[in-house]
């Protein structure tokens, strides 16, 4: 262990209840070297605070895997705000939208690629890999997209362009270096990863943030690099150098491109002889069709759709080599070993995520091969084996409830944390059935009253169904009740997924259905009722695994009752009430000897959605201060300077700054109705 950390953990929370115990037991196995750890703790026992506990203690980059976007969110609020003073980022899928291409054989059925980038989360994966390469004190919170092929981090940061003042690099350099790293040149507004050439000046936004660099050329060198802020235009300050990073992971240069173009043609030739040999002529065409339209577009324009089925000829690697993740990016001792600490969050959810996205990637890949759609080397795009990501991590600590056989069996030591700082215990557990009888009119009805009863104390409530479209349904028929009522599923995309969320922590709804989006790791305190809908319906969604997670979305309330609907008592419940009430009686006896009464925990709503959002909204307030000020002093000098700067802009041949001064006097005109 290090004695002094780059980590300054911030918290008004000092550790308590089984957290004491935790830390140290933690602490230890990792002074000790011991590769596998498991933290069993219990909701609402802090995991997350004994996880920041061990981080500041441990006082090296850290990677904390989550099993879906959601929760990655929640966890990377909790760990800015433990760690303000460090950088924290968010690492997920960027894409809203996926359908990876695909064959079905049985009625020849091809399926195109189709994605929807979401551009903020984008910009969030840069900054998470610039952080990486450019300080220690960083803290990456991410989905089982970090395994996932990322560009080769010495690329990457091999071709960042440094740009300091009096460097002679001129207007028409830079302009050309930007492009050469993947920004755009525009004439309207930045966004990350654009950049305009306005007279004497080239502003850029970087990919990872919103703000801005305005470059102010002095003769033939770089006279000043100003801040600015992209919408209100004021100043943040002025810098001696700054960094540009480029605007995509995956980087080549024109040698790398022109190596890429032999071996694939080289690839493309051995296949076809292959292919005809087995007497697979279709394939054969259609493969030798495909590849050398891609080759003439990557020759004519450097890029082609599906290009990353390429990505081994780009990077160099050798077949079946694995490819650079977000892994690589962390830093490694000098005997080459990971230098890092990982943390799987839920780990009974995420582990078999890990462990099965190579082979559900590897079949669809394989048949689109056979097929002749896609050329061998497109196996090498891929997420990484689970043996492969092993051997790039260092210590692993496993955070559960519930953990599995897996974490248990592989685990140096197993640590439990059922004791709660805040002195509450598991909620209660109420079996009532499903079918309506005489004097009782079946779940739906029963819950609705427990909802109305619940809410009336200002409470929240969850329920939980078998699939979306009865979460769905249920949700309509409960605002036909009169109850503020969402569904929360996967088909709901990532950003508004959280803004529900923290909308129904705020009060804008008071029952939430969903199917299994509402169990692990979801912090909502609010919540001090749960109907478990068709308990007895055996299976993955009603395991005793399932049920003890979504119990416990009710032990951060000291009101919090869970009530099963279900006819029979299966297996699954048997145990899961059976470890609840095991749980129970140690967390009261604590209670009970040390005096503590039992509070309800009240967490500041704060979700990550406000780090993401447009700093075009975050920035109008100032901007409006700016040009009501103007306004109300000389609005038609206010118009007159922007138009003499237009007709300067055009004498110039700067027709750029013209256009954006153009537009900009359109929104001031209708804005303050300033009329000439």
């Amino acid at each position: 262990m290090k004695t002094k950390s780059i980590f300054k953990l911030s918290s008004s929370f000092k550790p308590a209840g089984d957290q004491i115990k935790a830390i140290a037991s933690l602490r230890q196995g990792l002074s000790k070297n011991i590769q596998h750890q498991t933290l069993l703790g219990v909701t609402g026992s802090g995991k997350t605070f004994t996880m920041a506990n061990i981080i500041a203690d441990y006082g090296k980059p850290t990677l904390v895997i989550a099993h879906n976007k959601t929760l990655a969110a929640q966890l990377a609020q909790e760990y800015k705000e433990f760690f303000p003073h460090n950088a924290v980022h968010y690492f997920v899928s960027y894409y809203d939208y996926y359908q990876p291409e695909a064959y079905i054989p049985a009625t020849d059925t091809y399926i195109e690629k189709e994605a929807m980038i979401n551009e903020e989360i984008d910009r969030l994966r840069h900054a998470s890999t610039q952080a990486l390469l450019t300080r220690n004190d960083v803290i990456i919170v991410a989905s089982v997209s970090c395994i996932y092929g990322l560009g080769s981090p010495a690329e990457y940061q091999k071709v960042n362009l440094k740009i300091s003042t009096g460097s002679e690099l001129s207007r028409a350099e830079i302009i050309r270096q930007l492009v050469n790293i993947h920004f755009k040149r525009t004439t309207a507004d930045l966004k990350p990863g654009d950049f305009r050439a306005l007279g004497n000046t080239v502003e850029i936004m970087p990919v990872n943030d919103k703000t801005v660099y305005r470059l102010e050329y002095d003769g033939g060198h770089i006279g000043n690099i100003i801040e600015i802020d992209p919408v209100s235009r004021t100043l943040r300050g002025n810098h001696q150098t700054v960094f540009i990073f480029p605007a995509k992971h995956f980087m080549s240069n024109a040698d790398q491109v022109s190596q890429a173009v032999e071996t694939i043609q080289d690839e493309l030739s051995d296949r076809l002889k292959v292919l005809q040999k087995s007497g697979k002529i279709l394939e054969a065409e259609r493969l030798k069709r495909r590849v050398r339209y891609d080759l003439a577009m990557i020759r004519e324009i450097g890029y082609t759709n599906g290009i990353e089925n390429y990505s081994r000829h780009f990077s160099g690697m050798t077949p079946g080599q694995p490819p650079d993740t977000l892994l690589s990016y962390f830093p490694k001792t000098k005997e080459g070993k990971p230098d890092f600490l990982t943390i799987i969050d839920e780990s009974h959810v995420t582990v078999p995520q890990l462990r099965g996205m190579y082979a559900g990637d590897a079949s669809r890949k394989e048949t689109l091969v056979e097929h002749g759609f896609r050329l061998p080397s497109a196996k090498d795009n891929r997420p990484l084996k689970f043996d492969e990501f092993m051997e790039r991590v260092g210590p692993l600590i496993y955070t559960s409830a519930t953990p599995s056989d897996y974490e248990k069996g592989i685990s140096g030591q197993i640590v439990e944390q059922v004791i709660r700082p805040t002195g509450l215990v598991d909620p209660e557990i109420v079996v009532r059935p499903i079918t309506p009888k005489i004097s009782y009119l079946g779940q739906i009805a029963d819950f609705i009253i427990e909802v109305e009863k619940a809410v009336s104390k200002g409470d929240r409530a969850l329920a939980t169904t078998l699939t979306k479209k009865m979460a769905e349904d249920l949700s309509e028929y409960l605002k036909e009740k009169g109850i503020k009522a969402s569904y929360l599923h996967s088909d709901i995309k990532t950003m508004e997924r959280i803004t529900i969320l923290t909308e129904f922590r705020k009060g804008k709804y008071d029952c939430l259905v969903g199917v299994n989006l509402l169990r692990e790791g979801l912090d909502l305190p609010e919540v001090s009722l749960i109907g478990i809908l068709d308990a007895d319906k055996e299976g993955f969604l009603r395991s005793d695994t399932a049920l003890i997670q979504t119990v416990g979305r009710a032990a951060r309330n000291i009101a919090g009752r869970v009530i099963l609907y279900a006819d029979n008592i299966t297996g699954s419940i048997k145990r899961a009430i059976e470890e609840t009430s095991r749980r129970r009686s140690i967390q009261l006896s604590y209670n009970k000897a040390h005096h503590i009464t039992p509070k309800t925990i009240v967490k500041h709503i704060k979700d990550i959605t406000d780090q993401i959002r447009s700093d075009r909204d975050r920035a109008v307030d100032e901007l409006v201060k700016i040009d009501d000020e103007l306004a109300r002093t000389n609005p038609k000098r206010l118009v007159r300077e922007k138009e003499k700067a237009m007709s300067d802009a055009v004498k110039e041949l700067d027709f750029e700054t013209a256009a954006i001064i153009r537009d900009e006097l359109i929104v001031l005109k209708k804005k303050y109705d300033i009329v000439q």
